[in-house]
């Protein structure tokens, strides 16, 4: 392991094993225990001990001695997992305690998550502003936001440190997915489950209410569930025989069932009943299935080509990628409006917004087709050369406060603040402007840009 560790110039050649996307930032595990991460660090979300974006793939120094066996992306945080020294890390936005230390503060490297420490954690699952935790005994644990009962534990506060989801007492979680304020869960014995904000049906419990305990979804006849992911207000599962449901907001038709209505149960989507679903991943408004031959599907929202199938059309049923010629896709991770993609001879590739680097191209350039990331790929430099970021240790983090961060700024684009204050909300921290102000239709609480409203005051 220390050869495999050896300086990166010119060093040994490494695969990658996993990745993981967020909102506009992407983070890989290599081979050798190694993490590296690339675009938007202005949380912290990175882990280089700095706000910078990165254009291209860079080591996380501060893991290096870790020995991290997974790791899951959040909107603006991520987390990584030891399974040898049974530690959870996390970093990056802080607030309403996502990242489980006890506060709201920013982390801009790792810090093991105290609470955690010592249980044999098997996933974790993380949100827009929340997560949550399966033991090997099947236990949930939860923390962040929790406005709408996304965390399962009975009532709308945040919460700070990881607490135990009682509801799940005696059941064994074998698969948790987070989405923007709801949460999923596969149990071993095949049964979905579905809680927090439900105003889409996206909780799959055949009305358009919160839950703020785990409500158990009536199972598809013949059925039992497999996997499960979710988008940012959508739900998609996976059963044993490979069917594929989804449930939930489909503007955009993120739910592949050929129109543009919500679903408030499962659905089987139709155009992939005869293929075997072994992987699903949501995006913020899109989603993409892998079957069992290694074949790609994508659709949904597409306006930066994160769909994959060389347009920027929105698909309301699902579209063959072919973009990967010659390889099967073994894996794949999608953040809000991209998506990130292994296949068996350990090549990546990804595609869809680009402006922050987090496709890891070294540019800011959106891309509607697969691009291989060649400093990471088996078949390019397979993480020869790859950078690392400057020393530090994950035992200690620099964290800043939000407040001492950041200033709460209009966009400049809407005009004085001062004639608008009347319009304006708060959804994470941000101040959001209405889509009247912007003379949009789309839904009132979903931010359509993905710049910045948020000014880094400090650091």
């Amino acid at each position: 392991m220390e050869e495999d560790k050896a300086a990166c110039s010119g060093g040994p050649r490494r695969r990658v094993i996993s990745v993981s996307a967020g909102a506009s930032h992407t983070v890989a595990l290599l081979s050798g225990d190694l993490v590296c991460s690339w675009g938007r660090g202005e949380d912290g979300q990175l882990g280089h001990g700095d706000a910078e974006e990165r254009h291209l793939p860079l080591v996380i120094s501060a893991l290096d001695d870790c020995e991290i066996s997974s790791i899951t992306c959040g909107a603006d945080h991520t987390t990584a997992r030891s399974e040898s020294t049974r530690t959870v890390y996390s970093w990056g936005w802080g607030d309403f305690g996502r990242l489980g230390h006890g506060n709201s503060s920013d982390l801009f490297i790792p810090r093991a998550i105290k609470g955690l420490k010592g249980l044999e954690i098997k996933q974790i699952a993380c949100g827009d502003s929340h997560c949550l935790a399966i033991t090997g005994d099947g236990e949930v644990h939860s923390w962040g936001r929790n406005q709408n009962g996304q965390l399962g534990l009975g009532h709308t506060e945040d919460v700070l440190v990881p607490n135990k989801v009682a509801a799940f007492e005696g059941i064994a979680v074998k698969m948790l997915a987070a989405g923007a304020e709801h949460t999923a869960a596969v149990t071993e014995s095949g049964k979905l489950y579905g809680w927090g904000w439900g105003r889409y049906g996206n909780l799959g419990l055949g009305d358009r209410n919160d839950r703020l305990v785990p409500g158990e979804v009536a199972a598809v006849p013949g059925e039992k569930m497999n996997l499960v992911a979710c988008g940012w207000r959508h739900t998609i599962a996976v059963a044993n025989s490979g069917n594929l449901y989804t449930f939930g907001w489909s503007k955009y038709g993120q739910l592949g069932h050929g129109d543009f209505e919500d679903h408030l149960v499962p659905h089987q989507v139709q155009a992939l009943k005869n293929k075997t679903i072994q992987a699903v991943s949501g995006g913020w408004r899109h989603t993409v299935a892998l079957d069992e031959d290694g074949e790609l599907y994508g659709w949904g929202w597409n306006k930066f080509g994160q769909v994959g199938c060389g347009n920027t059309d929105d698909h309301n049923s699902p579209k063959l990628i072919t973009g990967i010629v010659n390889e099967k896709v073994t894996r794949v991770t999608c953040g809000w409006r991209h998506t990130v993609a292994i296949t068996d001879r350990g090549n990546v590739y990804s595609w869809g917004r680009g402006t922050s680097g987090q496709l890891g191209h070294g540019d800011a350039v959106d891309r509607c087709v697969p691009k291989r990331i060649e400093l990471l790929s088996a078949d390019g430099l397979a993480c020869q050369g790859i950078e690392s970021s400057p020393s530090g240790n994950c035992a200690s983090s620099n964290w800043i406060s939000p407040a001492e961060r950041y200033a709460v700024v209009p966009d400049e684009t809407i005009g004085p603040l001062t004639n608008r204050l009347h319009q304006t909300n708060y959804m994470d921290g941000e101040l959001l402007v209405p889509n009247a102000v912007l003379g949009s239709s789309r839904d009132a609480s979903v931010p359509d840009s993905d710049k910045t409203k948020r000014l880094r005051t400090a650091l």
